[in-house]
């Protein structure tokens, strides 16, 4: 089990992210396009910079619903692979079958 503090810490990245997504996007808009003068383009990615860095999505984590464990995780089942091969094996993933021969 994964401590407390880091996937409540992951949580609020998620709903800081999801807060700040559209006006993250409008500036992103702005500054990669070359027809707009330099000045307005910096100064977007000034704006940009200004924004708290947990507002990005890319420091988001995939963890396992279940544990919490940050490593080893199946974005399809949202499960990390201990838990996901045990509830294979219980039979409690539809469609999963863990093979045997």
């Amino acid at each position: 089990m994964a401590k407390t503090s880091s996937i409540e810490k992951n949580n609020r990245r998620r709903k800081l992210a999801a807060q700040t997504a559209g006006k993250r996007k409008r500036l992103k808009e702005i500054a990669n396009d070359l027809k707009r003068p330099a000045e307005e383009r910096f100064a977007a990615r000034l704006k940009l910079a200004e924004m708290p860095r947990n507002s990005n999505p890319t420091r988001i984590r995939n963890r396992c619903e279940l544990t919490g464990r940050a490593r080893g995780t199946y974005r399809k089942f949202k499960l990390c692979r201990n838990q996901l091969r045990e509830l294979a094996s219980q039979g409690r993933i539809p469609g999963i079958v863990k093979s045997s021969w």
